[in-house]
């Protein structure tokens, strides 16, 4: 599902953010994505999404290879589609309630009203939402705020979920709450890539981990199921 093959990224011809690295994510995985501040775990995740693009190597995400993705705005829009993305900062709009946050993708990509308002319901409960509903992100406690992020992010039912440091700015308690959240997610079939620099959160878990130090890759390179179809989805 998602594959880098000697992915290197370099920033001003000088910089390597990241060097040389190579992976694959199978459907349906949960794998974790950790490293000091600076490793380049949000270059890698900014990779997956094609927020950026490799200096050299080859990256395919859900059947889409990033060389084709890069010049063609087309591709690019149908890869985010299959694509849900939880950002530490949050990055709700201010001026809307937690329903229209929600809503807002659904609305871009051209869902009817009546399908925009099940869906929005669906994933708000799911999210424990439901009550929050009109309520605006400054009314929002940490932990609500990131799990309209969440509702947002699922509520176009993605292949792939990336998280970057979710439970970064949250206490323990709630930390905790928003990774059964993202399980719970992962049990449905969508595959996760959970960025963490939170060692004791993720230390009771068996999952995978992918690490990164200053750009290289270190412990995770191998899936235990390994790519049947090279750049495909399988």
């Amino acid at each position: 599902m998602i594959q880098f093959t000697h992915v290197s990224k370099a920033f001003d011809n000088t910089y390597k953010a990241l060097s040389d690295v190579s992976f694959f994510v199978d459907k349906g995985e949960f794998v974790f994505l950790t490293g000091e501040s600076g490793a380049g775990k949000t270059t890698l995740l900014k990779h997956i999404y094609m927020d950026e693009f490799p200096s050299s190597g080859q990256i395919f995400v859900c059947g889409f290879d990033a060389k084709d993705v890069k010049n063609k705005t087309r591709q690019l829009s149908g890869l985010r589609r299959k694509l849900g993305i939880v950002f530490q900062d949050f990055k709700l709009l201010n001026d809307r309630n937690v329903y229209d946050n929600v809503a807002f993708v659904l609305r871009v990509t051209g869902n009817k009203e009546k399908e925009i308002k099940r869906k929005v319901f669906e994933v708000l409960a799911l999210t424990g939402l439901s009550h929050k509903c009109f309520n605006y992100p400054n009314q929002l406690s940490g932990g609500e705020q990131q799990r309209v992020c969440i509702a947002r992010a699922i509520v176009n039912d993605p292949w792939v979920l990336l998280a970057d440091e979710p439970t970064g700015n949250l206490d323990v308690n709630v930390s905790q709450e928003i990774f059964k959240l993202l399980q719970k997610i992962n049990s449905w079939g969508t595959t996760i890539i959970m960025s963490t620099h939170d060692l004791q959160l993720i230390r009771p878990y068996h999952y995978r981990t992918i690490e990164l130090h200053q750009g290289l890759l270190i412990k995770g390179a191998d899936s235990t199921l390994k790519p049947k179809v090279i750049g495909g989805y399988n």
